[in-house]
C-alpha cells in the first residue's frame, strides 16, 4: 500500500471529498484545521481513499456519507471522552467514531484534546530503538 506525504494531499483530500461543495466538505475543512491547531506537526495522508490524519500513527479518518461526515479514531477505545463526543462505534474494543451531521456544532476544545490525547498514545506505542548490545570480546 501506498502512501502519499506531499504537501498536496491536503488539497487533494479535500477536492475528492468536497467534489460537491457543500456542508461536508466545510466540516472537513474545519475538522482539518482544528487538527493542525492541535497538534501542528500532524500529517494529513490519503488512504483508503480517505483522508487520514497522522502523528506517530493515525489519529483518524474523515470519511464522508449522504448524511454525514465521520471521524473515526484508530485508538479511540483508548482514550478519554469526558464531553461525550464519541457518539459511534462505542461497542469496538479499539475504534470510536464521532458523526457529524449537517447542522451540527462540533465542541473545538473538546475535539483537540481528544487529538491531542490521541497524538500522546500514539507517541507512547512508538517503537523505540533496540539497545545496542556490547561488543564480546
Amino acid at each position: 500500500m501506498s502512501v502519499t506525504k506531499t504537501k498536496a494531499a491536503p488539497k487533494k483530500a479535500a477536492a475528492k471529498s468536497a467534489s460537491a461543495k457543500d456542508w461536508r466538505s466545510d466540516a472537513l475543512e474545519h475538522v482539518r484545521k482544528l487538527i493542525k491547531d492541535a497538534v501542528p506537526e500532524a500529517i494529513e495522508t490519503r488512504k483508503w481513499d480517505v483522508p487520514v490524519w497522522e502523528h506517530d500513527g493515525i489519529l483518524c479518518t474523515g470519511e464522508t456519507y449522504k448524511d454525514k461526515v465521520k471521524l473515526t479514531f484508530a485508538k479511540g477505545a483508548a482514550l478519554k471522552d469526558p464531553s461525550g463526543l464519541f457518539n459511534a462505534s462505542l461497542d469496538g474494543n479499539v475504534r470510536r467514531a464521532l458523526d457529524i451531521f449537517e447542522g451540527d456544532k462540533l465542541n473545538e476544545k473538546a475535539f483537540k484534546a481528544l487529538i491531542n490525547e490521541a497524538a500522546a498514545l500514539n507517541a507512547s506505542k512508538k517503537k523505540k530503538p533496540a539497545p545496542k548490545r556490547a561488543k564480546q570480546v
